[in-house]
């Protein structure tokens, strides 16, 4: 009977008409990244409670060999970006020099906003003949330090160059400016009838430049790859200020070597991007989502494999969270409320179905979920039945991480690992913890990837040293990635090796050594310091 129970309430609705959830689908992150010209009154404030870690400056020493920044250096900024675009503001400074997490701060003095890649190409000659060192940043949106200074590198903020050059509505083929907000050119697309291919929780703030440089995967790669495949072309600078013009729009161009994967995830190092070609995929009319409650792991497991076979073409997302990540989300997020009360889960999931045909894909969905709680997979659950309640559910998901930065400090991971021992990593380091901190895992089950983090009241040396190098040693042990999406930056250029053989990173020291000779290129970054040379 209480099966039953459970079965009507997932499949009728378990919701008045009115719904109780009216917060907009938001980004977690907004508040925290969203201008470089936003006063740091606030953040300050904000950043007080708790203590920096300069994890920078402890692991590194400045490279001797750059350049320190002089008033002539200004001035010839000014000369090419004219005197507003060339910033010296210390509250400004404040907020670029400092990644979102509070985790990462560099003492930059400078900071640039061109507005074509003309302006780029011209500052990174100059910067390369001088041998300053630069920081690409776009939304600062990052949590592995890539985007923000080591020390004090010049900040070249690519967020004014923001136009949308061209979209094709027969091929769905989009190309942009670098500094576009990947929000606005979803709405751009939605106007158009279509969709990006890329959602992310910090769509408000991050920019499309970033986030091919960092190759970003987000809640949708399971339906649509990563940014390797969508991306059809770019436009970059090089470290010597040449452009590599490589927009093509074509889907197939196998004309020699394909450079622009060099970029799709280099996070800067080789060079900057400037503009971007990516396929859309057409707005289907039929979107579905459910939220949904799980005993264990292996139930969620059990659930992915099976909605492959049977939702096939119509899946287009399948994310998980354990109950500590609802229970943040509940206690620190403004509105969020359970979409499955009273009683509180192991493990929860998120489906999302798109497809052209409403009828019939809510159907195979009920028909999905229905089998699969006759079969014990679920618990419990329930579909959104308009907007706002999906927007409602993407919230608890997406609102997470600014749950756990309201939380405290935060030790983020963000790992690739085989689906039926991923978990297992979470539970291990529960126990390695003990009750110094709360582990939380949550992520994109759909493609593998774990976003492990270890909150505490404050950054403290000595719990750091029981999660690292133990996590990297684990993910290795067990053929992972240490990096799903995020990036390396400067968390984990030292720890690439536990992912990449030494003869690969060896390979890619010498295609950075020959594309920038000089290092000027968000240095300390990605690469092993042991490996990257000052000569």
């Amino acid at each position: 009977m209480q099966k039953w129970r459970a079965t009507r309430r997932l499949l009728l609705n378990s919701y008045s008409s009115k719904s109780r959830f009216d917060h907009p689908r938001s980004n977690p992150i907004s508040d925290h990244s969203t201008t470089i010209s936003r006063s740091s009154s606030g953040f300050e404030s904000w950043t007080s409670r708790i203590h920096y870690r300069h994890f920078a400056t402890a692991m590194i020493q400045r490279n001797p060999l750059f350049s320190t920044l002089n008033s002539d250096d200004i001035n010839y900024f000014k000369g090419i970006l004219g005197e507003k675009n060339v910033i010296e503001d210390e509250d400004t400074l404040l907020f670029a020099n400092t990644d979102w997490m509070r985790k990462y701060k560099g003492s930059s003095k400078l900071l640039l906003q061109p507005r074509t890649t003309q302006e780029v190409s011209e500052v990174l000659k100059y910067c390369n003949s001088r041998r300053l060192a630069v920081v690409p940043q776009g939304g600062n949106t990052g949590v592995v330090g890539g985007s923000v200074p080591v020390f004090d590198e010049v900040i070249i903020n690519v967020g004014s160059m923001k136009q949308v050059i061209s979209f094709d509505k027969v091929s769905g083929v989009l190309v942009c400016e670098a500094g576009c907000i990947l929000e606005n050119l979803v709405s751009f697309l939605d106007n158009q009838g279509f969709i990006m291919p890329l959602d992310l929780g910090a769509k408000g703030s991050c920019q499309i430049g970033g986030n091919v440089s960092t190759n970003a995967g987000g809640l949708r790669l399971v339906r649509y790859g990563s940014l390797h495949g969508t991306v059809l072309g770019i436009e970059a600078v090089l470290a010597n200020g040449d452009v590599l013009d490589m927009l093509g729009t074509l889907r197939k161009d196998n004309t020699g070597y394909d450079l622009k994967h060099l970029f799709i995830g280099s996070e800067g190092s080789l060079g900057i991007v400037t503009k971007v070609s990516i396929l859309t995929p057409p707005k289907l009319s039929s979107v579905n989502l459910a939220f949904l409650a799980c005993k264990d792991y292996s139930s969620c497991q059990k659930l992915l494999f099976e909605a492959k076979r049977r939702l096939g073409e119509i899946l287009s997302a399948f994310e998980f969270l354990d109950n500590e990540s609802l229970n943040l989300a509940l206690n620190h997020l403004e509105g969020v409320r359970n979409p499955l009360p009273p009683a509180m889960h192991n493990f929860y999931v998120l489906i999302e179905t798109t497809g052209s045909d409403e009828t019939y894909d809510k159907e195979k969905l009920e028909a999905f979920l229905l089998r699969s709680m006759e079969g014990g997979l679920i618990s419990d659950g329930v579909i959104a039945q308009d907007i706002n309640q999906a927007s409602s559910f993407w919230r608890i998901r997406e609102g997470v991480p600014e749950a756990l930065m309201k939380a405290g400090a935060v030790y983020k991971y963000d790992l690739s690992l085989p689906v039926e021992t991923m978990y297992n990593l979470v539970a291990e380091m529960r126990t390695k913890l003990g009750n110094s901190a709360k582990v939380i895992g949550f992520g994109h089950l759909g493609d593998g990837n774990l976003h492990l983090n270890i909150s505490t009241p404050q950054y403290d040396d000595a719990i750091l040293a029981q999660i690292e190098p133990f996590v990297y040693e684990w993910t290795s042990k067990h053929r992972g990635s240490i990096s799903a999406e995020h990036g390396l930056g400067l968390m984990k250029a030292n720890m690439i090796f536990y992912s990449k053989s030494r003869e690969t990173v060896q390979l890619m020291a010498s295609i950075k050594k020959l594309m920038d000779p000089n290092g000027i290129l968000n240095p300390y970054k990605v690469l092993p310091h042991s490996i990257v040379s000052y000569s």
